[in-house]
């Protein structure tokens, strides 16, 4: 495999004593293609080498020596050596990586375990827009880690106990005969949640009815124990729909309440080091010195432990059971001061170096109504489930005004739907507040999931009229040198350092944007070049560059979550 990065650094190491793989790491790739395919900055060397950026990099252009079959020329530009790759030797790398599918057989994570925690819906609340992106989001990294070799596993940290579950089973001891639990579980538990909790503002002693029924359930209480399963097993029948909408898949669906019997050791440990106080009947962790001013509580002041003690029980069990390198959680960023607190707290945990520092919180923005934020509380929410359903009705709409003769229209409605709700999900800074509109998440044009899907299906159009691919032997490299081939090739050469650069900042918006680039490029490459021609060379080469985007666009929607459907 060509390395073009490689290439130039081991290059340069020739004529300056510094090696070549951190040479490697100050090689970047510039925004301006006129400014070459890469380009190697001098003003870290400045300060070492007691010279300016600009006359170091005219140094370094006079002492080396290129390969012009591989690098075709080097220029100077301030403080800039810009490297412009040969055109040739580009195009044969990509068709080779293309024949041999080798951007499905990253060796990258080989040997390294990686713990996802995502989407963690609570039991009992209905499945809304706000646990889209959690879902969406962790689903992506899962199957990126995954794809690069990594060992992935994906955990639903399931949101099954607490003392919201004190309150429904109190409001289900008082009015459960009023509600239909059986056929509509969700709607019918939110209507009690939401009642429970206004009978909880009115009065106290409802309220510590509620919180002693928490603490029966952590006892084992036998009533508390079969109200609790049927909400759960109800709760998860509904959530797997959603799921299934989804294309959603995980390996352990251990919740809060598996580690009820773990934080016994959890505790033992806290209390060895000497920092637990206790403060108002409760037990707490001080972390000012840590530069957090808000203590880490572990144990309520009735005794009943705090999600704080559940996910610290978690880590311990993760590490020990799963032997991670990086174990990401997948949240909102309000629950940024829990995670810091708890990430402190680990450790004081008897654990290894490296299950402390392999802890990331991955937060992002909220989804918000245009009225503010969403309260299952205040029942201003939409359910998850009526948009994806919504979605594929609104595609099924569209996909018949643009071809009525379209067979499986239902299929194809359903990844256009499903699809565009994902990639509108991704397609921006993860950390972004998302407020959620109709028009916005289900726009076909422009930007957008469906858009990729339409130039996938463009491809598969142009090799439909063909017939067959080309085998990658009878293409002439030399044919497709121009702007718009190139453009494409720069692109999928880049696929595979995409994906890592993915994983570096936990960002699935960085495939996202690049599915974006590559679409826009074929579309470029389709208006300016004819593909069927008679001359058969020209047409071999141009429709192996065909097949070659459909290729990267179809491997890189599906490690979105997005389905390509073959017609539109």
């Amino acid at each position: 495999m060509l390395d073009f990065k490689q290439e130039i650094a081991n290059t340069i190491e020739k004529v300056i004593n510094i090696d070549t793989k951190e040479l490697e790491s100050y090689i970047e790739i510039p925004k301006d293609n006129k400014n070459g395919d890469y380009a190697f900055p001098c003003f870290r060397l400045a300060k070492e080498l007691k010279k300016a950026p600009g006359q170091i990099a005219s140094e370094i252009k006079e002492k080396i020596e290129i390969d012009t079959k591989i690098i075709e020329k080097v220029e100077v530009l301030g403080g800039y050596l810009n490297f412009y790759v040969n055109k040739q030797a580009l195009t044969k790398e990509v068709i080779q990586r293309i024949a041999t599918k080798q951007y499905e057989n990253l060796k990258i994570g080989e040997g390294k375990n990686i713990v996802i925690d995502y989407s963690s819906p609570n039991i009992a609340k209905p499945f809304h827009i706000g646990h889209l992106r959690s879902t969406v989001i962790g689903g992506a990294l899962y199957r990126i880690y995954q794809f690069l070799g990594y060992h992935t596993t994906g955990v639903n940290h399931l949101g099954d106990y607490g003392t919201q579950f004190g309150k429904l089973i109190e409001g289900y001891k008082l009015w459960g005969d009023e509600y239909d639990i059986e056929k509509d579980p969700i709607n019918e538990l939110t209507k009690i949640y939401i009642r429970i909790n206004e009978a909880c503002k009115e009065d106290e002693e409802i309220l510590n009815r509620c919180r002693d029924n928490f603490k029966k359930l952590e006892e084992k209480d036998a009533y508390c124990l079969e109200v609790w399963e049927k909400f759960k097993a109800l709760s998860l029948q509904e959530f797997k729909r959603v799921y299934d909408l989804l294309g959603s898949q995980f390996d352990s669906w251990n919740g809060e309440a598996f580690y009820s019997d773990k934080m016994a050791e959890v505790m033992e440990m806290l209390e060895k080091t000497g920092k637990v106080q206790e403060s108002q009947g409760a037990k707490i962790i001080d972390l000012e010195e840590q530069g957090i001013n808000t203590p880490c509580i572990i144990e309520k002041s009735n005794g009943s432990t705090t999600y704080a003690t559940r996910d610290l029980a978690a880590i311990l069990y993760r590490a020990r059971t799963y032997d991670y390198d990086k174990s990401l959680y997948v949240t909102s960023y309000e629950q940024v001061l829990h995670f810091k607190q708890i990430f402190e707290v680990a450790k004081l945990l008897d654990l290894e170096e490296k299950y402390k520092k392999g802890l990331h919180h991955i937060s992002f923005g909220m989804v918000l109504l245009p009225t503010g934020k969403m309260s299952t509380r205040e029942g201003n929410i939409i359910k998850l489930e009526e948009l994806l359903k919504e979605a594929i009705e609104r595609a099924k709409k569209i996909v018949e005004e643009k071809n009525p003769e379209l067979e499986n229209k239902e299929d194809v409605a359903k990844k256009v739907g499903i699809g565009a709700v994902i990639f509108n999900d991704l397609a921006n800074s993860r950390i972004k507040d998302e407020i959620f509109d109709w028009n916005q998440i289900l726009n076909f044009q422009g930007e957008t999931g469906p858009y990729i899907q339409y130039t996938y299906v463009r491809t598969k159009s142009v090799l439909d009229k063909v017939g067959e691919v080309p085998r990658a032997e009878e293409v002439k490299e030399e044919l497709l040198i121009d702007e718009y081939s190139q453009a494409i090739s720069k692109l999928i050469y880049a696929f595979e350092d995409i994906l890592v650069q993915v994983t570096q900042k936990d960002e699935p918006s960085i495939l996202a944007r690049y599915l974006i680039e590559l679409a826009k490029a074929f579309s470029s490459f389709y208006n300016e070049n004819k593909i069927i021609t008679e001359d058969k060379q020209e047409q071999m080469a141009r429709v192996y560059l065909t097949y070659s985007v459909g290729e990267i666009l179809k491997t890189g929607a599906s490690l979105l979550g997005i389905e390509m459907p073959d017609k539109m």
